[in-house]
């Protein structure tokens, strides 16, 4: 996994039934959305297809053990 570079979730409108490529690299210049900048690295982006149009926080960190989501987990990750 690459080192994150954001320390806070990112609060997103979805609608149901939309899909959203969620970036699990931390490389997309378009956070929290995949933007094909993982290319070689052997990740791959996350799929969510949203159930229901509410606010969703997606995760910043890449640290999260509910992926996409925020679970909290950026309050221990330190950035250099």
């Amino acid at each position: 996994m690459v080192k994150p570079s954001y320390t806070s979730p990112f609060p997103t409108e979805v609608q149901a039934g939309q899909k959203y490529f969620w970036c699990t690299c931390g490389l997309s210049a378009g956070q929290p959305f995949c933007d094909g900048s993982h290319k070689g690295s052997g990740l791959k982006s996350l799929l969510l297809e949203a159930s229901e149009s509410k606010t969703v926080w997606f995760c910043g960190c890449k640290e999260t053990k509910n992926p996409p989501f925020c679970d909290g987990s950026h309050e221990k990750v330190k950035v250099a």
